[in-house]
């Protein structure tokens, strides 16, 4: 007889942070512009030295940057065609404050279901 336990699903954690490289390079790439990855990586970092958001170093952020590249075009909202990347449409539900207001929406639904159920 083979016993099992059975493991609760844990929701996974969320941080509520802006991502400042995820942002950038919407910014970079939603002006509708086809990049190779190096000159989107120079357009991207000039911006967050300005911001002074650069920390780990030029070569930390530029894998960093690769990683968040990737994973928009794994997401469908970036398109890569040999060398360069071009956003596609709905590029802009992958920055931070389109990520956070859409959270804050699930937070506060669920307040006012709780308040919902309390007065019933």
């Amino acid at each position: 007889m083979v016993v099992t336990k059975a493991v609760a699903k844990k929701a996974p954690f969320s941080r509520r942070v802006v991502d400042h490289v995820t942002d950038e390079l919407v910014n970079a790439l939603s002006n509708g512009e086809t990049y190779e990855f190096k000159p989107l990586f120079t357009k991207v970092f000039e911006a967050l030295k300005l911001k002074n958001a650069v920390s780990g170093g030029e070569e930390m952020l530029r894998l960093r940057s690769y990683e968040k590249i990737i994973k928009l075009t794994s997401c469908g909202l970036v398109e890569k065609i040999g060398k360069t990347y071009r956003a596609l449409e709905g590029i802009e539900t992958a920055s931070s404050a389109h990520r956070l207001a859409r959270l804050d929406a699930v937070v506060l639904a669920a307040q006012n279901k709780t308040a919902c159920a309390v007065v019933s």
